[in-house]
């Protein structure tokens, strides 16, 4: 009996291999063959929600509207070389003569619309051309965007807190604007103190400048504060400020007073002070050798104001800190407040300011804030300033990256990188029509899909945005 069956029918069966993926275990070793004909291929595919994100927010337009270059650059426009800049500081380039690395980077240029990007020289006459009247322009952008994120993201804090701080970046060279200060790292080197203030809840950089190495002066002080204030969301109606000994002054305590904010600042030592503490009363609370609470007025100042205490006994603060206060017996942290509450809940709610140095340390690092890369201090403000917009860029990204009624968690720039932004891809073009393939091993790529989706829904409505999250962010934590 003769059976009729089609040879093809039988199923082949696939080698199974771990996690159930196809194509079997595939061996690297010294004779693997390798070539250069790989076609635009790039390691930087996590920049398409980036490109999203700028195109649906319209960065460009606000660029082209906001920044004005009188020296009018040839072979890109000015959008281009400011965005080709931001883009390098956000993948960790903080030198000019990095950017050759992605010059060629078909990602990068998909962005810039250009075939590539133009020698480190051109860059350099591009940064030397911005002047003073830059930063003001800059820091507008940067204002802009702040309201444009918080429209399109539901951000709802009403009640935010600033923490204002400022840092140390030693020079090395013979850049405009180096002094001998206050340099606890590198004693007697030249450096700059830019002065920063970022929003704790958010941890997206408010304002600030690049300055000299000179010690802040108050009406300095007073300005950094108004420009702080002004650059707020309109969602924000109650403000509470941190700052430490740097920003003691009468200047600071007047701008806070004429913003209707409440504010905790870190008294500085003097004599007067000290012998104030020595003739006040102390109360016992946990954990310390006494509070007090009393109203005092500095040299200088017009009105008494508040000042609250905590003393603790010398070995329960073995690390010096400048900013307290020590006698045989004791070691005082002293501030001067307007915000109600027993001074040991002040000391508490102060300690959160510490997380601003961590913010500090990670635009030094990350962004490349510490890098002074010009002898010209103007071109080193802007690029402070460019710096600092890359930053936020990473804070921007991560507020739309949080899902609905999950609490938001504030990621570093350098651990993105490493999730979301160095992302091998393949670009690939046909018919007219561009498209990113990613691997199909990628372990992020739900978020990566729900971060693309929501990106993407972003729409404009008059002069606001629309929200892209039905409950508002500050619900979420």
């Amino acid at each position: 009996m003769v059976t009729k069956r089609n040879k093809n029918t039988n199923k082949s069966h696939k080698n199974q291999v771990f996690g159930g993926r196809g194509g079997g275990i595939r061996k690297i070793k010294a004779s693997t063959p390798y070539d250069f004909k790989g076609k635009q291929l790039t390691p930087f595919g996590g920049l398409l929600p980036l490109a999203t994100m700028l195109e649906k927010l319209r960065f460009k337009e606000l660029i082209e509207e906001v920044v004005i270059v009188h020296r009018k650059p040839k072979s890109m426009g000015v959008y281009q070389f400011i965005l080709s800049i931001l883009l390098a500081l956000y993948l960790g380039l903080d030198r000019l003569n990095h950017m050759v690395h992605i010059s060629l980077d078909p990602i990068i240029t998909g962005m810039l619309h250009v075939a590539c990007l133009p020698v480190q020289s051109t860059f350099w006459r591009f940064l030397q051309s911005l002047r003073i009247f830059n930063v003001v322009q800059l820091k507008r952008v940067n204002q802009e965007m702040l309201g444009r994120v918080w429209d399109a993201a539901n951000i709802g804090f009403s009640r935010i807190t600033i923490d204002t701080d400022t840092t140390v970046n030693t020079i090395y060279g013979k850049q405009a604007g180096g002094r001998r200060g206050y340099n606890p790292k590198h004693r007697g080197k030249k450096s700059y103190q830019p002065i920063l203030s970022f929003i704790s809840e958010t941890g997206e950089y408010i304002t600030g400048r690049q300055r000299s190495g000179d010690n802040l002066t108050g009406e300095e002080i007073a300005r950094h504060i108004h420009e702080a204030f002004a650059s707020l969301p309109p969602q924000v109606k109650r403000v509470r400020s941190r700052a430490d000994a740097g920003l003691y002054c009468k200047e600071a305590v007047e701008a806070y007073k004429q913003e209707e904010a409440e504010f905790i600042i870190v008294a500085q030592k003097t004599s007067r002070l000290k012998h104030k503490l020595n003739n006040v009363r102390w109360e016992r609370a946990k954990d310390t050798e006494g509070v007090t609470e009393f109203f005092y007025q500095p040299v200088g100042w017009a009105v008494p104001e508040r000042f609250v205490s905590v003393r603790f006994k010398k070995e329960e603060e073995p690390q010096e800190q400048y900013q307290l206060f020590e006698t045989e017996q004791y070691t005082y942290r002293v501030f001067v407040t307007n915000i109600k509450g027993s001074p040991l809940r002040l000391m508490n709610f102060y300690d959160g300011r510490a997380d601003a140095e961590n913010l500090i340390k990670e635009a030094n690092n990350d962004a490349g804030v510490a890098s002074v890369p010009s002898r010209n201090f103007i071109a080193n403000m802007n690029f402070f300033l460019l710096a600092m917009l890359a930053y936020n860029f990473n804070r921007w990204l991560m507020l739309f990256n949080v899902e609905e009624g999950e609490v938001y968690k504030r990621t570093m720039l350098s651990t993105a990188r490493l999730k979301y932004i160095f992302l091998a891809a393949k670009i690939i073009s046909h018919s007219g029509r561009t498209r990113i393939c990613y691997s199909d091993h990628y372990q992020y790529k739900e978020k990566f899909h729900a971060l693309m989706h929501r990106l993407r829904q972003v729409r404009r409505q008059g002069e606001r945005f629309l929200p892209v999250f039905k409950t508002p962010i500050s619900v979420f934590r």
